[in-house]
């Protein structure tokens, strides 16, 4: 399973966030496999609100209550706490490290509420902190980089992506805003270099403070292309100790829409580069997790290995025309069946029923 890793400064509210996505996986526990794992793992669901619409038509249509939901989900990583002068052993800083090449993307978790009585522990303001969390680990593939021998026998392609990188890095760039070309990645790709991991910026606030600060910040990593989330961690710990109709309620109370812990859930999972196709039967509704551009029988084979081998075709509706017509049976006779072959590459949101010889 892919995992994201929530790091930050001290009193940046990182644990408190991460305690929020922790009630939620114990909430749905029941609902997907291998939830508990070590006491710093969380799987939590996706938000999918085409689950519950898949699970009101299959029960309509085969007269039956009570059909299950399974959701995607997605695995967050809590990350020991990071302090200046990691990349060197500082604090935490070696486990800090090893822990980081181990996830697939990062959540940086950055203070941006006022608070007199939460220290800033070697956190100053958002800007500064983000400042601080990048360059060690810029620091810390440095030394990656300083540690690989350009001799007769390294490739051309190979130094220059070499050279590239430790132009760019010595002055504070990221791996990943090198410029690096295809073929110069896949040359040096094995060092897994810790800034060519994507990273989410989650900015924690407080809702019932208005903070220039954090205005500021957001419009600057989003002038910058930068995946954030704005996030009250003390308000989403709060809200996931209620249930879904109460949750509800009191963000409409707030005026806010979707929480802040759905927005960041979905964008992991699309920072993540997956995708979800649905099934919908009397035994569940369920959303498998494949990552994009993934074909038909590879999909298939996340059922089920055997299905990979036995793949014949997969019968594929679009969700709208699913609901819409009302199931199987009627969009079959409304003629809104694809039968797709081995080089189908399957789409968000595909409603599908594989035919295999099993």
């Amino acid at each position: 399973m892919l995992q994201v890793g929530i790091v930050g400064l001290a009193n940046v509210g990182k644990s408190t966030l991460f305690n929020a996505l922790l009630r939620r996986q114990q909430a749905l526990v029941a609902n997907y496999p291998f939830a508990t794992i070590e006491p710093n793992v969380g799987i939590v669901p996706v938000p999918d609100e085409r689950l519950p619409k898949l699970k009101g038509v299959v029960e309509e249509t085969e007269g039956i209550e009570g059909v299950p939901i399974v959701p995607a989900t997605v695995q967050f990583v809590d990350i020991a706490g990071l302090v200046k002068g990691a990349s060197e052993g500082a604090g935490l800083g070696n486990k800090f490290l090893s822990h980081i090449r181990e996830v697939d993307v990062i959540c940086e978790v950055v203070r941006a509420f006022p608070d007199e009585e939460v220290v800033r522990e070697g956190s100053t303001e958002p800007i500064s902190d983000i400042d601080v969390i990048n360059t060690e680990l810029v620091l810390a593939d440095l030394q990656v980089l300083a540690k690989q021998k350009i001799d007769g026998s390294t490739s051309p392609v190979k130094k220059r992506a070499l050279e590239k990188l430790k132009t760019g890095m010595d002055k504070g760039m990221l791996a990943s805003g090198v410029g690096l070309s295809e073929e110069e990645y896949e040359e040096i790709k094995e060092l897994q270099l810790l800034t060519f991991k994507k990273i989410i910026y989650v900015l924690n606030v407080n809702t019932t403070t208005n903070w220039k600060g954090t205005m500021d910040t957001l419009a600057m990593l989003q002038a910058n292309g930068y995946q954030t989330v704005v996030i009250d961690a003390k308000l989403e710990a709060e809200l996931s100790a209620l249930d879904p109709d109460e949750q509800v309620e009191y963000l409409g109370s707030l005026g806010i829409k979707e929480s802040g812990l759905d927005q960041l859930i979905g964008l992991a999972y699309r920072t993540l580069g997956l995708i979800s196709f649905l099934t919908a039967g009397e035994k569940e509704v369920r959303a498998w997790t494949i990552k994009r551009g993934t074909k038909a029988p590879q999909a298939a084979g996340v059922i089920h290995t055997d299905f990979e081998k036995g793949f014949i075709k997969a019968e594929v509706v679009d969700f709208p025309d699913f609901v819409d017509l009302g199931g199987w049976k009627n969009v079959r006779e409304a003629g809104k069946v694809r039968l797709e072959g081995r080089d189908y590459e399957m789409r968000d949101g595909d409603v599908v029923e594989f035919k295999v010889n099993v």
